[in-house]
């Protein structure tokens, strides 16, 4: 079951909350996006963690990651050797996330951790909250084929979801048993959650610049991989077991 709505804001759940984030090459904005976060969820009023995942990054990203980390007890880091992409390096921040509420986002810095209270806010009532990206700082190509792929995706899953592949989520930990572990999970994670029977909705949100980095999505990660992931979700949603 989804649901549409937009909030105009409200107090923050006071639930504690696991906040997983996967990091490659974001050398630029690593460090900010934590300082972000921890302005955001001030003391008293939340409590969390964050997850960072250093996904085998080239760059600086794992040292700046690990050197924050001694100065802010609530970060815990977990680093990969080599690269084994977004899904793999997500799906490692949920099996380690210890709260009862979990937000995930990117690290490039274009997903706003302002918004995270907003999420945490509406999800008292619901499984999931997924965040629809307003006025987009990406190039014409990539919202154009996100567009097609969000219009595609929601035809064929009848999830109703308008911006699915934004990382910017908040939801149960009971939802992470939804999932299963595809390349391009981040696009799919509310049509499973919607076909285990949990509550999904939607929310307005953030969408900033890229702080730093280069994006690694090209035409295979944009359209050809979501094609084959989106056959397999559609059989898997089909033949689910109802509870």
């Amino acid at each position: 079951m989804s649901s549409d709505f937009v909030s105009r804001g409200g107090a923050a759940a006071s639930t504690p909350v696991s906040i997983v984030i996967p990091f490659f090459n974001e050398e630029a904005c690593a460090r900010q996006l934590l300082v972000e976060i921890g302005e955001q969820l001030a003391p008293g009023q939340i409590e969390f963690e964050v997850i960072a995942i250093d996904d085998g990054s080239t760059d600086r990203t794992g040292d700046i990651l690990a050197s924050y980390a001694t100065i802010d007890r609530r970060v815990r880091v977990l680093s990969s050797e080599r690269n084994c992409g977004q899904a793999m390096a997500l799906l490692r921040g949920l099996q380690a996330a210890t709260q009862p509420i979990i937000v995930t986002l990117d690290g490039d810095g274009q997903n706003d951790p302002a918004d995270i209270p907003r999420l945490l806010a509406r999800l008292h009532d619901l499984d999931m909250v997924v965040g629809i990206r307003q006025h987009r700082n990406d190039s014409w190509l990539r919202r154009w084929m996100s567009r097609i792929a969000n219009a595609v995706r929601s035809c064929i899953l009848g999830d109703r979801m308008r911006d699915s592949g934004c990382a910017l989520k908040a939801f149960r930990q009971s939802a992470v048993a939804s999932f299963i572990p595809i390349k391009t999970l981040y696009s799919f994670m509310p049509a499973m959650a919607i076909a285990a029977g949990l509550r999904v909705g939607q929310l307005p949100v953030n969408h900033r610049p890229r702080q730093g980095g280069s994006s690694s999505y090209g035409m295979r990660q944009f359209l050809w991989y979501p094609v084959l992931d989106l056959l397999g979700v559609w059989w898997f949603v089909k033949r689910r077991a109802s509870r």
